[in-house]
């Protein structure tokens, strides 16, 4: 998929609207449109990447950088001590159902395992 037809480069575009809760020159983070939990943001990078598998080493900083920002949000909203989930989905089998890499963060809730 190109970042022309991706639906995550069009709202980094702000082609389409989010509830963007965070944004710098590497990361956007924004509130899901179909929350499955009362906390559920999308952490992604401002520059396309498919997918966790196809992350290159030269890539290493911006994965920290997903981790580190879903860390400040989750303190943000209120879940360091209750706890969170922080999930990447890859691939169709493995959940993934929009091709740009992204962290879901989830919380506010009890969160049971296995997922599903």
């Amino acid at each position: 998929m190109s970042a022309n037809d991706c639906l995550f480069c069009k709202i980094i575009a702000g082609d389409i609207p989010a509830e963007i809760i965070y944004r710098d020159d590497q990361v956007l983070a924004f509130r899901d449109i179909n929350p499955r939990a009362p906390i559920h943001v999308l952490v992604i990078p401002q520059k396309h990447v498919d997918s966790l598998a196809s992350v290159t080493e030269e890539q290493r900083d911006i994965m920290g950088k997903i981790m580190i920002v879903a860390r400040e949000i989750a303190a943000a909203e209120g879940l360091s001590e209750s706890g969170y989930r922080a999930v990447i989905n890859v691939g169709l089998d493995g959940g993934q159902t929009i091709s740009h890499l992204h962290l879901h963060l989830l919380g506010g809730r009890t969160l049971h395992w296995p997922p599903g």
